[in-house]
């Protein structure tokens, strides 16, 4: 055998070497991508849709869903409080504190409003704050303009003694929302008693109704 037909079958095996090994990294390729790739030789994959904790739940149109099942405190800053028409009775004046929801959305009071009267330009407070009387309610949902009320009594501090009463002129009500740490002025001129030891209560409140 010449020496240039030895050079063409070392070639020959080299070539066919090289073909069996471009074959077995071809079939590794596909078995770390998971088998056959999808078309355009990529293998395809569904990405599950991102959730964030806390999201309000979506709809099929993509839309947040209406007001849920379990609406959130009415805030003070939502809400416009007033004194309704009074009821005299003996010995006391009754009127509704009615809340109104000033906001663009579903809300709930559930409870005891706490009220007292306050006076002077740095709004102190006078006398005991109101009396809870009764027993607490249930939860009542205010859409955007609805309103509810808390039964008020007003007593006419004229009936204590003056020296354990001292009758003192008061602005208005400072009034706490049921569920709420800021309070909101309400004006009313009257006298309070500005003793701490009274026979009775100058101010009780009931719990929050519809209206």
């Amino acid at each position: 055998m010449t020496q240039t037909s030895i050079a063409r079958g070392a070639v020959a095996a080299g070539a066919a070497a090289v073909g069996l090994l471009l074959a077995g990294c071809s079939g590794g390729a596909d078995e770390v991508n998971g088998g056959t790739p999808a078309a355009g030789g990529t293998p395809s994959a569904t990405a599950a849709p991102a959730t964030t904790p806390g999201a309000a739940p979506v709809t099929s149109a993509g839309t947040a869903t209406p007001d849920g099942p379990n609406p959130p405190n009415c805030p003070t800053s939502a809400l416009r409080i007033t004194l309704g028409e009074a009821d005299a009775g003996a010995g006391s004046v009754y009127r509704p504190l009615i809340f109104t929801n000033a906001g663009g959305t579903t809300c709930q009071l559930r409870g005891f409003p706490g009220v007292s009267y306050v006076a002077g330009d740095d709004g102190h407070q006078v006398g005991p704050a109101a009396a809870m009387s009764g027993e607490r309610g249930g939860e009542v949902r205010l859409g955007p303009g609805m309103s509810a009320a808390a039964p008020l009594q007003l007593v006419n501090v004229q009936n204590f003694d003056a020296a354990v009463c001292r009758p003192t002129p008061v602005r208005g009500l400072r009034v706490y929302p049921p569920g709420n740490t800021e309070a909101a002025f309400v004006p009313f001129g009257t006298t309070g008693c500005a003793g701490e030891q009274l026979p009775g209560d100058q101010l009780s409140v009931r719990t929050m109704t519809s209206r």
